[in-house]
């Protein structure tokens, strides 16, 4: 099935270093090898076409929900269709969007840029300006990865300004400070970069000089996470924030004063969902911490401190509980119109969000009267007005957007997604897996209300980064999975952010382990409860969901029938020389300390790998253009499994699109039907 390896500059430690070389000939003639035998195999099922043609249409559809935000009168909105494959920004009026049909004034047509250009631009985003927001600082990236370049683009003249801003792609940021100011997120050179590779001065960017010319205000550390900044407005007063972000859960913020003085704001190092509203300062906390006057504020509440008084005084003053802490209810988010502030909470992995507004030196809440029993998030809330929407999903409702005029209190459904499967026939349940040390996994199964018998499942999985996964409608998975008569399965294992803080610190570092036990117990409960079989049951995850699935493959190969791994982390006593690997050592450890290496050398999936073990068909998935994680560790894990024997090893990397897949939906929708087509190969389901 598989071409022999070559080894052109093999090392006696590891003997597939050289598939790190992104971009060698070497590495490149492998990657082309590897994806003609793929392409081959699975685009050349008879069944490939039309799944290709079912995904690209979904993806593309002109009926999809145009999601967008308010601000200044108009709904902006980044859109791609099979007419647009780069995509639209674009705008319309808020009474217009609420219509069935919006009339779009389109702002920029990256397809337009592309061709006129050379280069296929991918939408970053774009900073406006306060208080007309017609100019913005927009970010554009070359290949679709994290890396973009910045340029001064005016939006009522559809232009970028001649002669404005502009900077090459890199991992900077940039933000307005006034119209002549810009703060940059510096990481252009070596010396402006962390260790990660991200920004780690803050500079002050005049108009009319070179971007070598702007003046540092504050730096980072070489080995910290990132530095970076931003200007905050609460009401008619405007704040200048700096963070040293010292890794992904731990950082220092200060407020930059007029005088030039950058004060720290002395709030824990873990603080977390943080907002200004009210002269109030708002923020949570990720373990227990007691402030100065004493009060003990603990993970999974929320609580505020008079901002104004501390920027006058230096002192916190009296600490208010704005949220107390409740079983198994953690914190999504926060969002600010003008007069409230929204808090969104999930509540044993369903969503609700909360209103508050601050007046006579108090708080007052109530809930927003959503939908139950779904994820419910925030859409956009208008900073600078009283307009905010939501969204509501689960696995067998489309997803549906919420408006209202008048900070949550009036209610419209004024997009609908129409329905893309048919769910009449199927039913979302929740059940519990009880893990190796006790503690109950909850997960979701979606399938047919009438099953009899095993059918061939899908596990999904993340665990990490105290990121949850959610309840949402797929169009695609229902129509190229579910409708077929196959079950799907989520899993809300330790290490995500599906209870909090303390759900995601049970699988981090050294306790690792766990997240992993919690995925092999939610596929043993599916099998004992007769959902699946273990040869009927495929696993797939993403990004740390790569290294889980990698990690389910060598640990538990028993437990499965197909296993998919996406744009992954596999070679864990390396995956720091990989950047940004040195980025994520809060969440794994440090392979350089022998300690934290021990636990890490436990599970590195690369290094498990087994001639004699019975592992099922494996398909790695990554792109060439991911700057977020690196390509060799799917390139050297599936090298690896095919030296090792295991010849239903696939292997495919895109060619651009970054870590995410952005970009042509064209290539997203024929990788989505080749994992759809492995899995029907691999587990036996109807095509």
């Amino acid at each position: 099935m598989n071409k022999p390896i070559t080894k052109p500059e093999a090392s006696t430690e590891d003997p597939f270093l050289w598939l790190e070389d992104r971009t060698s000939k070497q590495s490149l003639d492998w990657v082309y090898g590897q994806n003609e035998i793929a392409v081959g195999e699975l685009q050349g099922d008879p069944f490939y076409q039309a799944s290709f043609q079912t995904a690209l249409d979904l993806m593309t559809a002109e009926d999809n929900i145009a999601v967008g935000a308010a601000i200044a009168g108009h709904v902006y909105n980044f859109w791609q269709d099979k007419t647009n494959a780069l995509g639209l920004w674009r705008r319309t009026t808020v009474a217009s969007y609420k219509t069935e049909k919006p009339v779009w004034e389109t702002i920029i047509d990256f397809d337009q840029l592309a061709a006129k250009e050379g280069i296929k631009w991918v939408f970053s985003g774009a900073s406006r300006l306060y208080p007309d927001f017609s100019r913005c600082l927009l970010s554009m990236s070359p290949d679709g990865g994290d890396a973009s370049e910045m340029r001064e683009f005016d939006i009522e003249t559809r232009s970028f300004i001649e002669g404005g801003f502009r900077a090459p792609a890199s991992k900077s940021s940039f933000s307005w400070l006034d119209k002549d100011t810009v703060i940059v997120s510096a990481a252009f050179e070596e010396a402006d970069k962390t260790e990660s590779g991200y920004p780690r001065v803050i500079k002050l960017w005049k108009r009319g000089t070179a971007l070598e010319e702007a003046k540092p205000i504050f730096e980072a550390q070489k080995d910290d996470l990132a530095a970076g900044a931003g200007v905050e407005f609460d009401g008619d007063k405007r704040h200048v924030f700096l963070a040293r972000a010292i890794n992904f859960f731990a950082s220092h913020s200060f407020l930059h004063l007029p005088s030039g003085e950058n004060r720290r704001i002395p709030l824990p190092d873990d603080a977390t969902d943080t907002s200004l509203f009210k002269d109030q300062l708002v923020f949570g906390v990720r373990t227990p911490w007691t402030a100065p006057d004493g009060t003990v504020c603990q993970p999974d509440g929320l609580y505020s401190l008079d901002f104004a008084h501390w920027i006058e005084t230096g002192n916190f003053g009296a600490i208010e509980t704005l949220l107390a802490p409740a079983h198994r209810v953690s914190i999504a988010g926060l969002a600010r119109t003008q007069d409230r502030l929204f808090i969104s909470l999930m509540d044993n992995v369903r969503g609700k969000v909360l209103v508050c507004e601050r007046s006579d030196g108090a708080w007052s809440m109530k809930p927003v009267a959503l939908p139950e029993n779904g994820t419910v998030g925030i859409s956009h809330a208008e900073h600078f007005g009283s307009s905010v929407s939501f969204s509501f999903t689960d696995f067998l409702t489309p997803s549906s957007i919420i408006w209202s005029d008048d900070d949550g209190e009036t209610l419209e459904t004024v997009k609908s997604q129409p329905a893309r499967f048919d769910a009449s026939l199927l039913i979302s349940e929740q059940f519990e897996a009880r893990s190796k040390d006790g503690t109950m996994i909850p997960y979701f199964v979606v399938r047919r209300r009438d099953q009899q018998g095993p059918v061939p499942t899908l596990l999904y999985g993340y665990g990490g980064f105290e990121v949850p996964l959610l309840p949402g409608y797929a169009g695609v998975r229902g129509r190229l999975w579910l409708e077929k008569g196959n079950a799907y399965v989520q899993a809300c294992i330790r290490g995500g952010g599906e209870f909090g803080p303390a759900w995601h610190q049970a699988a981090l570092k050294g306790n690792r382990q766990n997240g992993f036990d919690d995925f092999a117990a939610v596929a043993e409960d599916v099998v004992r409860r007769g959902i699946a079989t273990a040869s009927s049951l495929g696993i797939q995850g993403g990004s740390n969901g790569g290294l889980l699935t990698g990690v389910s493959l060598t640990q538990r190969p028993e437990l499965f029938g197909a296993v998919i791994i996406e744009v992954p982390l596999l070679d864990m006593l390396r995956y720091t020389e990989l950047p940004p690997g040195a980025s994520w050592m809060a969440e794994y450890g440090d392979p350089s300390k022998p300690e934290d290496a021990k636990w890490l050398s436990a599970y590195s999936p690369y290094q498990h790998v087994k001639a004699n073990a019975a592992y099922p068909p494996v398909l790695l998935t990554t792109s060439t253009a991911d700057d977020r994680v690196h390509p060799g560790h799917a390139r050297k894990m599936a090298a690896r499994l095919q030296e090792a024997g295991h010849d239903r090893t696939l292997f495919f990397e895109e060619t651009e699109g970054g870590h995410g897949g952005r970009g042509d939906r064209r290539p997203q929708a024929a990788q989505t039907a080749m994992k759809y087509v492995f899995l029907q190969r691999a587990l036996g389901a109807k095509a």
